[in-house]
């Protein structure tokens, strides 16, 4: 039997300070940071992808960040080829891999192996979004319920991109995504071992209010701008998965003329708390995860002290 590495991933809902917390563990380790996340990737979208400062990247190195063209595609398969290479790469110099983030899509790839479910069929997702049109996503979420209920209940009716991926499997393979997951999962050989470190709200409403905070501080410092670079640009559409990202759909609705500069403001918090919520509802499924209070002002020292326990185990 291999032996299995032990790989800490920090992680939890948006707006927790993950990436601040990782950059205070580099002054303590040798770690190189494995960026988990869906908008960081692109280049061009800065502020409002909280990406982190070239002074947090000054003192350690953190990879996948602008890698791509906000016209590029990236998948929760490239995600786990680039990241397991990295892992090994980063363990070859004598470093630390640290994954941090709260893309958990791409977190739920890593550690399944879900990109080895079958590849999309344009024909079928275009026979579901067809029948969405017609009868609506929660007519097709009760629909998943029946053909596998588990996938189901850990998807919310309004996911129009998983349940389109559950229904989609179940077309293709005659079984439900659920118990192709859980074979994998009993069959997969372990080379990886995850450690689940998670900063969490232990009141909603602080995050709520940090959620707020953190926003405003992008608009002020020039999200408006960053989005109307991009919303000039001939390349992209709001049909990008880029410009689908939380700020940049509702701000660039304000270009088109669609919304008011407040109205796309309100619906930008409105939908962070809306993905904050899914986020948490992910991490709760995963019951080894250790949880830290991101409010807490021992933070840094909670997370070092799991970190070191970790570490020394290791």
């Amino acid at each position: 039997m291999k032996y299995a590495k032990k790989i800490i991933c920090i992680t939890g809902p948006t707006a927790t300070g993950k990436s601040s917390v990782a950059t205070e563990l580099a002054r303590k380790w040798p770690i190189e940071i494995i960026n988990m996340d869906s908008a960081t990737i692109y280049r061009g979208m800065d502020i409002g992808t909280a990406k982190p400062s070239l002074y947090s990247r000054s003192i350690t190195t953190q990879h996948l960040i602008d890698i791509r063209e906000p016209y590029q595609t990236y998948s929760a398969a490239d995600f786990c080829y680039d990241t397991n290479s990295l892992i090994q790469e980063i363990i070859d110099r004598g470093n630390i891999p640290v994954i941090v983030g709260g893309t958990m899509m791409y977190y739920n790839s890593l550690r399944f192996s879900l990109d080895n479910l079958p590849k999309a069929n344009k024909e079928i997702r275009q026979e579901i979004e067809s029948k969405a049109n017609t009868i609506g996503w929660i007519e097709l979420h009760k629909y998943l319920t029946k053909i596998d209920p588990e996938s189901a209940s850990r998807i919310h009716h309004n996911d129009k991109q998983r349940i389109q991926r559950a229904i989609e499997i179940y077309t293709i393979t005659g079984n439900p995504m659920s118990s192709l997951l859980n074979i994998r999962k009993k069959k997969q050989e372990q080379t990886n071992k995850y450690i689940t470190v998670s900063l969490e709200p232990i009141e909603r409403q602080c995050l709520h209010k940090k959620i707020i905070e953190r926003f405003n501080y992008m608009i002020e410092n020039g999200l408006v701008d960053e989005v109307y670079s991009l919303y000039s640009r001939k390349d992209l559409n709001k049909d990008m998965p880029s410009i689908k990202c939380v700020g940049y759909k509702q701000i660039w609705e304000f270009f088109e003329n669609k919304v008011s500069l407040n109205t796309a403001i309100e619906r930008s918090i409105i939908a962070t708390r809306k993905l904050a919520k899914r986020q948490l509802t992910w991490l709760r499924s995963q019951k080894e995860r250790t949880i830290i209070d991101c409010s807490s002002k021992k933070l840094i020292e909670n997370v070092t002290d799991i970190i070191h326990a970790t570490l020394d185990k290791h």
